[in-house]
């Protein structure tokens, strides 16, 4: 395999590369947030869309947009730092022994890459044939796997060098972990825990959505771990592909008026599949609540507000998807395990 006269880079090329750009909206969005709100940017006939109409109907995407960017700056910066450890590490044991960075990389990493044999090609056509693709005789395709197979060796060769220079270096990584932004998202709605306590989890979710449905189970695991130094406050946000969400989001909200919110909430969530309007009903029925008041409740759309007060709430914090959770006010996008909470909520605790 073919490096370049810069070992480091060559390693790093192996490690793979992260390339990022700015967002070409940056540039748009600072200019259009100068503008006066007032002022038009469209008009049909007699009819003026604003620049504040325009901003706020892209608010939630812009949010995600820059969020998205503050966290490739970081990627782009932690793999700019390996680079830099790497080609220092590098360059100081080609000193020691006595030859060019580009010898001792191919004495140390490429020279000791095992040659590729017959039984891993075949085993590499076998798995392309297992998934469907139709492919030519193995012969003839074989210089190709061989490439393949030399490329994945080499990575995982440059993975393994690199890692043991730097346990042997005692390298220590004293850049920050990212943090995505912390947001001011007001905990309003039903909750679970003491008001007093250290972390308070904001989750806007979906009772149709099946990933909302599956990060039930994370939450619940979260709060038996850290129990009273947790709070869950849950808020609607109905997607628009799921049209029963809505009238399910209601449904709990008016068996929450007869103290019985989170027995509703389990329910919805155990029978995402079955959110009409009848089914509503008859999960009152199961939870023996006054039928008449519930009925009375979600026939007229008392919370139906509420609902849509929750769902703008979750789109001015740049949520475009569910479930999300704000940790102190710290995003966390989809059903994440169990350690995607944890590590937050350790350092949160720790810093308090």
């Amino acid at each position: 395999m073919k490096f370049s006269t810069r070992p480091y880079l060559a390693v790093a090329a192996a490690l793979g590369a992260l390339a990022c750009t700015s967002p070409s909206t940056t540039q748009a969005k600072a200019a259009a947030a100068a503008a006066d709100p007032n002022a038009p940017v469209a008009k049909i006939g007699t009819d003026v869309i604003s620049t504040k109409e325009l901003e706020e109907s892209v608010k939630a995407e812009l949010k995600k947009l820059d969020q998205q960017f503050q966290e490739q700056q970081y990627q782009l910066k932690r793999q700019a730092l390996d680079t830099m450890i790497m080609k220092r590490l590098v360059e100081a044991k080609a000193k020691a022994a006595g030859k060019s960075p580009e010898e001792f990389v191919q004495a140390e990493v490429l020279a000791r890459i095992p040659p590729i044999t017959d039984a891993e090609v075949q085993q590499v056509y076998d798995a392309a044939k297992a998934q469907g693709r139709d492919l030519p005789p193995v012969a003839q395709v074989k210089d190709t796997i061989v490439r393949y197979i030399q490329q994945q060796k080499a990575q995982a060769a440059a993975q393994g060098y690199y890692d043991k220079l730097k346990a042997d270096a005692k390298v220590e990584i004293l850049l920050p972990a990212y943090r995505p932004p912390r947001q001011q998202v007001e905990a309003k709605g039903p909750s679970r825990g003491p008001a007093t306590a250290p972390i308070t989890i904001v989750e806007f979710s979906d009772f149709e959505c099946p990933y909302c449905g599956r990060a039930e189970e994370t939450v619940s695991e979260v709060v038996r771990v850290y129990g009273d130094k947790i709070r869950v406050v849950y808020r609607d946000l109905p997607l628009p592909n799921h049209t029963n969400a809505p009238k399910a989001a209601e449904a709990a909200h008016c068996a929450g008026d007869q103290g019985k919110y989170w027995e509703m909430h389990a329910k919805l969530f155990a029978n995402q599949r079955a959110l009409g309007v009848p089914a509503l009903k008859s999960y009152a029925k199961d939870l023996k609540l006054d039928q008449a008041k519930f009925d009375k409740c979600l026939d007229s759309g008392t919370y139906a507000p509420t609902v849509e007060e929750n769902r703008k709430a979750g789109n001015d914090a740049g949520v475009t998807g569910t479930p999300a959770f704000f940790v102190n006010g710290i995003l966390i996008s989809g059903a994440q395990p169990f350690d995607a909470f944890k590590e937050i909520i350790d350092a949160e605790l720790a810093g308090k």
